[in-house]
């Protein structure tokens, strides 16, 4: 039977897919950029990838009744820009396939899996609050320099998280787009209709392609992205096969690279959007959101520069403030999860410091190495002989 629509799970996608796209996009056009592509294959990544998680994030959100939001890895797109250097597309190409491959064998092996089942939930819950804390910060950052906008989003979602809870998200955007446009902070000139086009590419499996991008690009997009995905679903009650959503998204990701898809993985900072109580009271149904979430990416993928030029003609400051406000539900558990257990505090203390840090070292993003301190100190404080 078909879910009863809401307005706050679609919202909630919307949000997500804002915040995701806007915050991170411009690297992927400085990776594509870094290869030669000029503008028709630039639209090709962004269609390949754009399909390839509404694909993945529509099919396994329906398939298995749990927000699953996909995304591409900003850390892989980061390292693309210099490791690339020297290297053809088809060599990029050919490493994208590997890459995914190789994802796609971790995740259907459930090797992946075993190995997170030893993870503690409290470290994992620290995690994802570290990772997710400085969005909070962010809606309150934003007040030095537009105070109008981001207060009047605060006082909105203040006095309708008392009023109607449901909806205060869903009004703190309304009251933000209300105050962007009479301030004159939409930029809505460059917004024209136009159409992505594929382009593929022949791959090319060149050795030294296959150590220098496949590779390094395999192992941050697993412990960068799908290792705080997979705490992100687990830390908001949800257990999620992991097996099969690793599994998936590398295999998507492998038949979407030709065209420039270069990876796709588990989202945890914008998943978490979906994940909270802002895009439905009902855990069990907050699967519509990621929904929603994918047929936003579907749009973008479908229409090009069209939506994309849509989503940058808000404010930065009108960005920041949607995302920490739907992210403080989240934030809050996340933090109870992980202080709720004094014989775990200190552990699950030092995965959110390492975390929220943004330290980043072997170019593997911090919510790895927060982790990693939170298990070493785990082993240093409960050790028994």
């Amino acid at each position: 039977m078909l879910p009863k629509l809401s307005l706050s799970p679609v919202v909630a996608g919307f949000v997500t897919v804002l915040v995701g796209f806007s915050s991170s996009a411009a690297v992927v056009f400085q990776a594509a950029k870094a290869l030669g592509a000029g503008p028709e294959e630039i639209a090709s990544w962004m269609w390949a990838i754009c399909v390839g998680i509404a694909i993945t994030g529509i099919g396994l959100s329906l398939r298995y009744r749990i927000p699953v939001v996909v995304a591409w890895s900003t850390p892989g797109a980061a390292m693309l820009v210099s490791a690339v250097e020297g290297r053809t597309m088809a060599e990029a190409i050919g490493a994208f396939i590997v890459s995914a491959i190789l994802i796609a064998i971790v995740g259907f092996s459930g090797v992946f899996a075993r190995a997170l089942h030893r993870i503690p939930a409290s470290l994992a819950a620290a995690m994802l609050a570290g990772v997710l804390v400085r969005f909070g910060l962010d809606a309150f950052i934003a007040i030095r320099t537009e105070p109008v906008l981001a207060i009047g989003m605060l006082a909105t979602y203040l006095v309708l998280r008392r009023a109607s809870p449901r909806y205060a998200v869903v009004g703190a955007l309304a009251c933000g787009v209300v105050i962007a446009a009479v301030s004159g902070l939409l930029h809505l000139d460059d917004v024209h209709l136009a159409f992505a086009r594929p382009v593929w590419t022949t791959p090319d499996f060149s050795l030294p392609a296959m150590i220098g991008i496949a590779l390094p690009l395999f192992i941050v997009t697993m412990a960068s992205q799908n290792v705080p995905g997979v705490a992100a679903l687990r830390a908001s009650g949800y257990e999620p096969p992991v097996s099969s959503l690793i599994g998936w998204t590398g295999t998507l990701n492998a038949i979407m690279a030709p065209f420039g898809g270069f990876t796709l993985n588990l989202a945890a900072i914008t998943a978490a959007i979906c994940m909270g109580r802002e895009a439905h009271p009902d855990p069990a149904q907050r699967y519509q959101a990621a929904v929603w979430a994918g047929v936003f990416y579907l749009m973008i993928g479908l229409s090009g520069a069209t939506v994309g030029a849509l989503f940058a003609a808000f404010p930065a400051e009108l960005i920041m403030a949607i995302a920490g406000l739907a992210l403080f539900g989240t934030i809050g558990n996340g933090l109870a999860t992980a202080l709720a257990e004094e014989s775990r505090r200190e552990p699950a203390l030092i995965t959110f410091l390492v975390t929220a840090s943004g330290v980043t070292l072997a170019g593997i993003g911090a919510a790895f190495w927060g982790l990693v301190a939170g298990v070493l100190a785990t082993i240093v404080l409960r050790y028994r002989r």
